[in-house]
């Protein structure tokens, strides 16, 4: 296999590894950081010794993206306030990248969730829920026993889902959700706007080091529409400030913009009654950098 051909077959499973790599690390940069050091081991390798590309550059990518996560988690314990993972935005008329198609149908709320895993559990779990691995496949990769595998998915799976709110909902549903919800809260009217929350809704919000945002998490509906008022506030009124709808990981959400300049992020997961349980606000500069 001459340089070409290696680059078409690596080239071709480029999209499956970013969205391996982007659902163990949920940050842009870091995954095409694995996906780049991947693509020098494969140049390297004997590729007509490998029977199976596919499944040696998944082996390869998640190694390296295990190691990357560790690092990564052992960054977040001196993190600014929460940290979230990052944001993939498309709209009707402005899909994301090719390469983040796969990616972008992880959810937000999963990826959060998933942060309570450590590296070889989130691992495990990713690729057999998302990518239906056999368990003799994990067992390669991680090197560890099939039933070892089969535990760690099992735990991980459990601790995911009573991590994060996740309900079947339609993209209409969560339109009307978010937008009814920000427009209840821009005209003040406090009593309803906490209606439309969960009594035990959780919302989140990321600003980095370099951006005012609330540091801890915010419980309950009229902590979380007190703050979120207060924060429109600020805004409302302001030259060029608006809303516009986005998707955000394939769901419908709400971009806040000053000017061209994409400011905060909204999304929202409804409970069973058609309630805000979770809210996710982005508003760290570091992360929008591919929309600003």
């Amino acid at each position: 296999m001459n340089s070409n051909e290696a680059a078409i077959v690596f080239e071709s499973h480029r999209p499956r590894l970013i969205s391996i790599c982007y659902r163990m690390l949920g940050e842009r940069a870091a995954s095409e950081d694995v996906v780049q050091d991947t693509w020098l081991r494969w140049a390297k390798t004997d590729q007509v010794a490998v029977n199976n590309p596919e499944a040696w550059l998944t082996r390869v990518a998640t190694r390296i993206a295990i190691d990357a996560l560790r690092a990564a988690q052992r960054q977040r314990e001196t993190y600014v306030g929460t940290w979230l993972p990052e944001p993939l935005i498309g709209s009707d008329n402005n899909a994301v990248e090719t390469d983040y198609i796969q990616a972008q149908e992880c959810g937000l709320a999963l990826l959060w969730a998933m942060e309570r895993l450590d590296a070889s559990e989130r691992a495990a779990f990713i690729l057999r829920e998302a990518f239906d691995a056999e368990y003799a496949e994990l067992a390669r990769i991680l090197s560890k026993s099939e039933a070892a595998c089969r535990q760690m998915v099992s735990r991980a799976r459990k601790r995911v889902q009573s991590s994060g709110p996740r309900f079947d909902v339609s993209d209409a549903q969560i339109t009307g959700l978010i937008t009814d919800f920000f427009a209840v809260a821009a005209s003040g009217d406090f009593d309803a706007a906490v209606k439309m929350l969960a009594n035990d809704a959780v919302a989140l919000s990321d600003g980095g080091p370099t951006v005012r945002a609330v540091r801890r998490p915010l419980y309950g509906p009229e902590e979380i529409v007190g703050v979120m008022m207060a924060i429109l506030g600020k805004y409302i009124g302001q030259p060029g400030w608006r809303v516009e709808p986005c998707i955000a990981n394939g769901l419908p959400a709400l971009m806040q913009k000053v000017g061209s300049r994409v400011e905060t992020i909204v999304t929202v997961v409804p409970d069973a009654q058609g309630r805000i349980a979770w809210m996710y606000s982005m508003r760290a500069p570091e992360k929008m950098l591919h929309l600003n």
